[in-house]
């Protein structure tokens, strides 16, 4: 089983970038699946989930300027980042749980991160 993200990279401020992550090894259709972020020397924390029916939910930091979607048929979510401020820099991590909750510790699985850089 394997989530995989993609699209990270280095962006100005005010650019955007649009992330992807692809699951493999089992379907994921019936999960929700999440984003989360890690600046360093910062705890990992959340930026968005989206249910196994599409509903969205976002963090305040990020409500308005980042839109997350799946598609379901192919098992992958993605994430368009817009309006991007240097303090969005961090690894970002897909994820997948049962439910879409902001906890990290309701997310079974996860993958390897990809890192987005915003300069100033």
């Amino acid at each position: 089983v394997q989530l995989q993200a993609s699209g990270g990279g280095l962006v100005q401020a005010g650019g955007s970038l649009r992330l992807s992550c692809a699951a493999s090894g089992r379907s994921f259709s019936s999960d929700a699946m999440g984003w989360f972020r890690q600046a360093p020397g910062k705890e990992r924390e959340f930026v968005s989930t989206v249910s196994w029916a599409g509903r969205t939910y976002y963090a305040d930091s990020v409500k308005g300027r980042f839109t997350t979607s799946r598609d379901s048929a192919k098992d992958t979510i993605t994430l368009r980042m817009n309006s991007l401020k240097p303090e969005d820099t961090a690894v970002y991590y897909c994820a997948a749980g049962v439910v879409p909750t902001p906890s990290v510790k309701d997310y079974r699985y996860w993958g390897q991160g990809t890192l987005v850089t915003v300069s100033s």
